[in-house]
């Protein structure tokens, strides 16, 4: 595997205090195109458009991989080594020595037609002591349809990997003939639970269910490791939800990541034309989607009543009109880049890494990174050595390892 690098510097136009403590100017916000919905206003102060914000960060940017088939997901074993998954079907481990495996035997059966696919990967949180690993995928079903589905089992590494006593641990209900928005991110949280997101299947039929307490359609989903539903799920005795939903009115959602800070879940969610997201899924909570949202159809129409706030529905933190695309979330809490300390990274499949500075859960200020390059970034991630990795969501796809420069 031939080995590239990129060197690109970041100029400083602005200093930055304590991790939590950024110094903000009132400087112009990145996005300078108009809104697709002009006439919409944010539910308050930076909620969208907040200031650029650049740190003056230099760095380079080390391709690990390419030739990957749209790669979707990036997980890291404890060897170094690294699981990757392309979204036509293949889990794949990229050696510490750059060189990438067979594809790992064992998956079910993928239904990759659309945006459906191998999606995301993670490693159980006792990884170490039962090897398990975990993933989402699009399934079709039987009687018709498709949907998000997640799996478990055991990863043989080697010469030939695989995966042993594979099961499924949820299904998304009901299962929509529709190859599009089936969300499908993984978060473990503090105390062991597992979130999933969902996405509304983008047809009518689903888009209307994410306000359905009796669909995981357009929902974060809460469960055990097993498959199994907490007892403090907020629709646990609700005969008429599912008790595996944890938070609703979702249309989208293709990030997600715990804050390590406070614990809380953070989302990424794709609005329609305007209206791209971040959220922090509460238990219980309604996030408006179709009733209410930012944004308009692809159509130019309104979505709904074209309404942004209503009682009883939720804002979301952060919200880009025109949009960025987002994908996957990480929060930097690595100390090898200490001006990015605190930073919230969010993939942008419209060519480039956003960085966003966070103030008491607020974005105080953006910064867009990688546009050079224009490639379409799925996931990003932290690594064990502090440097930040994402995939590209390409026909050549890559992995990419961002480092201090120098």
């Amino acid at each position: 595997m031939r080995l590239r690098h990129l060197a690109l510097a970041v100029l400083a136009l602005s200093a930055c205090g304590p991790a939590g403590e950024a110094q903000v100017p009132a400087n112009p916000p990145v996005q300078t195109a108009p809104p697709n919905a002009p006439d919409q206003k944010p539910a308050f102060p930076q909620q969208t458009r907040a200031p650029e914000q650049k740190l003056g960060v230099a760095y380079q940017v080390e391709t690990l991989a390419t030739g990957l088939n749209h790669p979707w997901s990036l997980a890291f074993l404890p060897d170094g080594s690294k699981l990757v998954t392309e979204r036509a079907g293949a889990l794949r481990i990229l050696g510490a020595d750059g060189k990438l495996s067979p594809a790992v035997t064992g998956l079910p059966a993928v239904y990759a037609e659309g945006q459906g696919g191998l999606f995301d990967v993670a490693l159980d949180p006792d990884y170490a002591k039962n090897g398990l690993i975990y993933w989402t995928y699009a399934e079709a079903r039987e009687g018709g349809g498709n949907g998000t589905t997640a799996a478990r089992g055991k990863l043989v590494p080697g010469v030939a990997p695989r995966l042993e006593n594979v099961q499924v641990i949820w299904r998304q209900a009901p299962a929509l003939d529709s190859p599009l928005h089936f969300g499908g991110r993984l978060a473990f949280a503090r105390d062991g639970a597992l979130f999933i997101t969902t996405g509304e299947r983008s047809i009518q039929e689903g888009r209307v269910q994410a306000q359905h307490l009796d669909a995981a359609l357009g929902k974060v989903i809460r469960i055990r490791p097993d498959g199994s539903i907490p007892a403090d799920n907020p629709y646990v005795g609700n005969p008429q939800a599912k008790p595996e939903i944890w938070s609703m009115g979702h249309r989208n959602l293709q990030g997600a990541t715990i804050n390590p800070w406070s614990g809380q879940l953070w989302t990424a969610e794709h609005g329609a034309k305007g209206g791209d997201e971040i959220n922090t899924p509460k238990a219980g909570k309604d996030y408006g989607w179709p009733t209410i949202t930012y944004g308009e159809e692809y159509s130019g129409k309104p979505i709904g009543d074209g309404i942004t706030q209503k009682a009883g529905m939720e804002q979301p933190i952060y919200y880009w009109d025109p949009v960025i695309a987002p994908s996957g979330l990480a929060f930097y809490d690595a100390g090898l880049f200490p001006a990015w300390k605190g930073s919230l990274f969010v993939g942008g499949l419209k060519g480039y890494l956003v960085r966003l500075t966070l103030k008491d859960d607020k974005v105080t200020g953006e910064e867009r990174l990688l546009s050079e390059l224009n490639f379409r970034i799925r996931d990003v991630r932290v690594g064990p050595d502090g440097a930040v990795y994402v995939v590209t969501d390409e026909d050549d796809g890559r992995v990419l390892r961002i480092s201090p420069k120098g």
